[in-house]
């Protein structure tokens, strides 16, 4: 009897309430850890998924800010490239210019040097033509009064008024004088240091051999005395805008050095009139050249 009450009583005690309050909690607490592993695995694929598509747009972005980069960078290397070769031709022409000018002034240098020394020795020479003709048989004396002198000691004055006056005309700024009718052409061909091709061109657009050269009248202005004209020499077309009258363009033909002028004296509708101007020397040329050909 006293064994089955011992048994009844270890049994009531073998499993105390504790115990189950104790599973039910870490059931809980399991439960919580499941539901916040899920919620924190479930942020971090959101948050994966949202960083991935910030990145893929920070690179779209930053792919098309290159890409515009890239296109203005090459459009500069362009831009530099057309520069340079802007820059190269503008410095290739100044330094032809410098030449030309450093040239025109060294044949003008040289001009002026021989027009020295010629108008010199002309001088020297009408001197030396008064002082004989104007001896005791070249005066006619009566009753011991010089009366007259004779007709050619006239001619020679005559000759060195014309000098004079020769030596009055407007130069050019290569030294060389500007005819400005008829009349002053004729002077400047009896000096002899160069030749005259007078000409009058009537029409415009329409070209006219003028000597070697051809001439082309674009327009006229005769009010302002001002015309526009084109020339071509050896094959090189130049067009001269807005000169004017008595104003000389310079020109050079192909292995000539001294300069050829072209001179306009009149200026009226549609017609210009005046001389081209040719150093012995390229006449010389030309005619060498000529002869040679045949």
């Amino acid at each position: 009897m006293e064994k089955e009450i011992e048994v009844s009583s270890v049994g009531n005690h073998g499993a105390p309430k504790w115990v189950a309050g104790a599973a039910i909690v870490a059931a809980l607490v399991a439960l919580i850890g499941l539901g916040t592993a899920w919620w924190a695995s479930t942020y971090a694929q959101d948050t994966r998924a949202g960083l991935s598509n910030d990145i893929n747009t920070l690179k779209q972005g930053y792919s098309k800010d290159m890409d515009s980069v890239e296109q203005r960078l090459a459009a500069a290397e362009k831009s530099n490239v057309g520069l340079q070769d802007d820059l190269t031709t503008v410095t290739k022409r100044l330094r032809i210019t410098q030449a030309d000018l450093k040239k025109a002034r060294d044949e003008a240098q040289q001009i002026r040097e021989d027009s020295a020394q010629k108008l010199a020795a002309m001088n020297t020479d009408v001197q030396q033509q008064l002082a004989v003709k104007a001896n005791a048989s070249d005066v006619q004396v009566v009753s011991g009064t010089v009366t007259g002198v004779r007709t050619d000691l006239d001619a020679t004055r005559t000759d060195l008024e014309a000098t004079k006056e020769n030596l009055n005309m407007t130069k050019s700024e290569l030294g060389t004088l500007i005819a400005k009718n008829h009349d002053e052409v004729e002077e400047l061909r009896r000096l002899g240091e160069r030749d005259y091709i007078e000409f009058t061109i009537q029409g415009r657009n329409k070209q006219e051999k003028v000597g070697n050269i051809l001439v082309e009248l674009r327009s006229t202005n005769p009010g302002k005395n001002q015309f526009n004209v084109s020339l071509v020499v050896d094959d090189k077309r130049t067009e001269n805008k807005s000169r004017n009258i008595n104003q000389p363009i310079f020109f050079t033909t192909r292995g000539g050095k001294q300069p050829l002028e072209f001179v306009v004296n009149q200026v009226e509708k549609d017609k210009i009139t005046g001389y081209i101007s040719i150093p012995k020397s390229v006449q010389q040329s030309a005619s060498t050249s000529t002869g040679s050909g045949r």
